[in-house]
């Protein structure tokens, strides 16, 4: 995916608080992918609000994840994933920033077409969604292809 901009420094889980050091910073982040389960050999790096990542995964849904997981965590407003080795990411995911009252039946809706598939987006948003019912506002979340979530 390269470099991907979040721009909410002020919304997101919250796994340091925003006067930690950089390498307290980098040891939170890394504590929350290995509590997630991610599979693959990660590293971070921070640098003020921008977080570099490194090592390699398995799959681009395993990157794409990732970079959805750091780039959600309040203090974070980018994430690069240009060095991580693995399988590239063929094009930009779709993302959808969610907005006060929005429900993951909506941003299916407004998607798909057809509410009910909600479990799409739902699925390619795990382990950083535990539940569908349980998004915020300014979270951002990949909205899976329609040809591949069906698969």
């Amino acid at each position: 995916m390269g470099l991907f901009d979040f721009f909410k420094r002020d919304k997101g889980k919250e796994v340091f608080k925003e006067d930690a050091d950089a390498q307290a910073r980098a040891q939170a982040i890394r504590n929350e992918i290995k509590r997630l389960g991610l599979p693959g050999n990660i590293n971070v790096e921070v640098e003020g609000s921008r977080v570099k990542v490194t090592g390699d995964v398995p799959d681009e849904a395993t990157r794409q994840k990732l970079t959805m997981i750091v780039g959600n965590m309040r203090h974070i407003d980018s994430v690069d994933d240009s060095a991580l080795s693995g399988p590239q990411v063929t094009k930009q995911p779709k993302v959808h920033e969610v907005q006060s009252g929005d429900t993951l039946s909506a941003i299916a809706k407004q998607y798909y077409g057809d509410a009910n598939s909600y479990q799409r987006i739902f699925e390619a948003n795990r382990p950083m969604l535990k539940d569908p019912d349980e998004i915020y506002p300014g979270q951002v979340l990949v909205i899976p292809e329609t040809s591949s979530a069906m698969a």
